[in-house]
């Protein structure tokens, strides 16, 4: 007889393997990479998650600039752990490093497969985790057979949720995983069982991802308070449980904190971005969307597999399933979906902070309800044509109001139909030979055979409709190809990091070009973009998207000298890079000071203006542009335009149009060139009504040079830049205030004490008698020793646990008794569900 542990391990595999299959299948439908030409890099996955993972390749590779807790590549130099705790911390993310560098792409989709493998393994796991205590409790009960747990388990991982939302938001599916995780912990904790091991799962889960960690918490909650509901324990046993959960899921946060508190800090120090306000959706589209091969951005993606979601629809009607049993789970299901549609519910499952976009993120935890409820309605035997009739009547009048719904189409109907028709098929097939509680196993297979079949054909289908829906209504970015070689083969042969810094282009592939090509430049999109940042820079004229968030490489040739760019990339518009019909690479070359430089004394630190160019100057300090006369630049200029808020094409003469994208609020434009001025008199126009908003300033390159001389002779005569900080030497007799080409974001520090801030600069001030000879300025991400105390703590607890666990088994441990188990009873086994041929 198989063993309950074996019996796990075969329905896991078997959920995996499902999953895989049908998520493989769907992507090969559509076409989508890695299995035809079109991209699946589309929004975030593109623009974030992908050159992030670049990143981490980088760090186990030993390459990058930067370690763990400064990242130089990004926006200047930003902090670094807060981004690797919100993206990259999975376990599996470390997988990246096993591929090449240029398969970056297929690293990551091989990544999210596997984890909405490992989601559906852990769901198919959790669901024979009750087999142990129905058997334990009720001998000879009926038990469901593995493959319906591993059926199961895959409709949970293969959910609406799974491949439509966080398929190109992989970090969302640790939360995906961490749910059944988190409930087998609940299971633990109910049985008394695993004191150490329990802490250890809720602290990887926390780590994986905190925010969908946040929410799979408090899914494991509410499973655990509808057991204890049920339970026959008295009510101080019941409350001796959810004290120890609490203490459970406390200290595994605690153990978490090195890492979750860093995460908030560079949350609470991030640009605001934009807010947003809760608008539920119409229950017709939610129906809808619990259809498949449907797609909306801002519905609930409640699609779950006929099986399931018919077994859950004929729990309330099966009468073998006690009546207490009926109410507490159906009725925590429809709480729950109906907590999706109330606002202030809303704010409690989003950690009370409406998400920018995708609003329903909690989706998953409703999915993975739905599959307990339908595990429960097996419990006692294979639902009969009473509870099958009632199953089928909901979903029918489910299909005839999402009908209604705008997603809704005649595809999504006749896949929902043919799913349902095979589920209630299986069901009936199994209980042919009269024998509910055990089928010949030939119906079992004609069963499972259909289950499957309609689980998989469903959930490719949507698989493949979300791949081409995506690409027609995201932004999506290309999958590494030659494009991407010859810009990265072109800033790594100019990186002279630190002597000067390499921007990959304004021109960029991604927001975040200098994580996924290299160099060391100002583009940068995270969650976690500093204020700091944003400001400064929007200050000096940059531009950005995501209303702040992502910000913009500037290629100005002011801020250029300011922050050390000695190379810059340059290609043509829509990314191809510009130069040679070979496709070479244009790189442009700047004599420019050190990272840290030097400012003369004075009384007052200067404040930055209304006016981009003078705010260049102030940081530069010297005087660079002019003012147009007569609306016009002097010939031999180079004439800039400051226009945030226009989006279409400026010229001046006759010189080629420039694109300026600006949409008030979400997008702001650059600081522009348009041009050197051939001669006097040649006006900037505009493809359409010049905007009230505007300036125009000339440069005069001679004088730049002249700055950039000065500031070279006043600045530091070496630079070295470790993963945590930068040293510098100084010239003898300096004084004023040394300046590191760094935005002063919290966590500096120089001389042991919090660095200054000079126009939004990493400074420190240096003393009058011109003593100083050295900048020594570290950086530690804010709670990172807060949040290593507490895991410190936390870690001590557990060793107090572990010790006292390993003393209590010591002391209730019988003497030896031959081949039995301690006690003299036999291994457990799980009994046979079906009857030998």
């Amino acid at each position: 007889m198989p063993t309950l542990e074996s019996v796990r391990g075969r329905a896991a595999a078997f959920a995996a393997l499902i999953t895989v299959t049908a998520v493989c299948a769907g992507d090969a439908a559509a076409r989508s990479f890695p299995f035809g030409s079109g991209t699946r890099s589309v929004n975030d996955l593109g623009n974030q998650f992908v050159p992030f993972h670049a990143k981490l390749w980088d760090l186990l590779h030993g390459r990058g600039d930067g370690g763990l807790l400064l990242n130089w590549q990004s926006g200047y130099g930003t902090a670094f752990l807060p981004d690797l705790g919100t993206y990259l911390t999975s376990p599996f993310a470390l997988l990246v490093g096993l591929f090449p560098r240029d398969r970056i792409d297929l690293a990551v989709y091989v990544i999210t497969v596997l984890k909405m493998a490992a989601a559906g393994a852990a769901m198919a796991w959790l669901l024979l985790a009750s087999v142990r205590e129905r058997r334990d409790s009720e001998p000879g009960h009926f038990a469901p057979p593995w493959w319906a747990a591993g059926v199961l388990g895959a409709t949970y991982a293969l959910c609406g949720w799974s491949v439509i939302e966080a398929s190109y938001n992989p970090m969302w599916l640790d939360g995906l995983i961490g749910l059944p995780l988190l409930c087998l912990v609940g299971e633990w904790v109910r049985a008394g069982r695993r004191p150490v091991l329990g802490p250890l799962v809720v602290a990887l889960v926390w780590v994986a991802n905190f925010y969908t960690a946040y929410m799979a918490t408090l899914g494991a909650a509410l499973v655990l308070c509808v057991q204890l509901l049920l339970a026959r324990e008295p009510v101080r046993a019941r409350l001796r449980v959810l004290l120890r959960g609490a203490a459970t899921v406390l200290l595994g946060i605690g153990l978490a904190a090195p890492v979750l508190l860093p995460v908030v800090m560079g949350t609470r120090h991030a640009y605001p971005g934009w807010r947003t306000e809760f608008e539920r959706a119409a229950w017709s589209e939610v129906f809808a969307r619990a259809l498949p091969a449907t797609y909306d951005f801002f519905t609930p993606a409640v699609f779950l597999g006929g099986g399931a979601l018919l077994l859950a629809a004929a729990l309330p009607f099966n009468r073998a399933v006690p009546g207490r049993e009926r109410l507490a789970w159906a009725g925590l299901a429809g709480a729950v979906a109906l907590s999706l549609q109330w606002g202030p519910t809303h704010l409690v499952w989003h950690a009370f902070a409406t998400p920018n976009g995708s609003p329903f993120r909690q989706t998953f935890v409703l999915s993975g309800l739905l599959v307990i409820a339908a595990w429960r309605c097996l419990a006692y035997g294979w639902p009969g044509r009473r509870a099958l009739l009632g199953g089928t009547g909901a979903l029918v009048a489910l299909g005839l109001v999402a009908a209604t719904g705008a997603p809704t189409g005649r595809r999504a109907l006749a896949l929902f139909a043919c799913g349902l028709v095979a589920a209630v098929a299986a069901l009936l097939v199994i209980r042919l030979p009269g024998a509910a509680r055990a089928p010949r196993r030939r119906y079992a297979a004609v069963a499972a055979l259909l289950l499957v079949g309609g689980l998989v054909g469903q959930a490719a289908a949507t698989t493949a409709y979300a791949d081409r829906a995506r690409l027609k209504r995201l932004d999506h970015y290309p999958t590494w190809d030659a494009a991407h070689d010859r810009r990265a083969a072109a800033v790594a042969d100019a990186d002279a990091w630190p002597r000067y810094r390499t921007d990959p282009g304004r021109t960029q592939i991604t927001a975040n070009d200098p994580l996924l090509l290299g160099g060391q430049g100002a583009s940068y999109y995270s969650s976690h973009t500093p204020e700091v940042l944003t400001r400064t820079l929007g200050a000096l004229g940059a531009g950005w998207t995501s209303n702040g968030r992502a910000v913009q490489s500037l290629d100005n040739p002011v801020v250029d000298a300011v922050f050390a760019v000695g190379a810059r990339l340059r290609t043509e518009e829509g990314g191809a890079p510009a130069g040679a019909p070979a496709g070479a690479p244009e790189l442009s070359r700047a004599d420019v000071p050190p990272l840290v430089t030097v400012r003369p004394p004075t009384n007052a630190l200067p404040q930055y203006g209304g006016s981009p160019f003078r705010n260049q100057e102030l940081l530069l300090g010297s005087r660079v542009y002019s003012s147009p006369l007569a609306g016009a630049c002097p010939a031999g200029r180079e004439v800039f335009l400051w226009a945030p808020h226009y989006y279409g094409t400026a010229r001046l003469g006759d010189a080629p149009p420039v694109m300026l994208r600006g949409d008030k609020p979400r997008w702001r434009a650059a600081v522009t060139s348009l041009g050197i001025a051939e001669r006097a008199g040649e006006r900037v126009t505009f493809d359409r009504e010049a905007p009230s908003a505007r300036t125009v300033a000339c440069l005069d390159r001679s004088r730049l040079a002249a700055a950039v001389d000065r500031m070279k002779q006043t600045g530091a005569v070496s630079v070295r830049v470790t993963d945590d900080g930068v040293r510098a030497q100084l010239p003898p007799g300096s004084t004023g205030t040394a300046v590191v080409a760094a935005p002063r974001i919290a966590g500096w520090s120089c001389a042991g004490r919090p660095a200054d801030s000079y126009l939004g600069l990493v400074s420190v001030p240096l003393d009058p008698d011109g003593s100083t000879t050295s900048v020594d300025c570290s950086f530690r991400p804010p709670g990172l020793r807060s949040g290593a105390a507490a895991g410190g703590v936390s870690l001590l607890v557990l060793l107090g646990v572990a010790a006292l666990s390993v003393r209590r088994r010591r002391r209730e441990r019988p003497g030896p008794r031959g081949l039995l188990a301690p006690g003299g009873t036999a291994p457990e086994l799980l009994p046979s569900v079906e009857p030998a041929p």
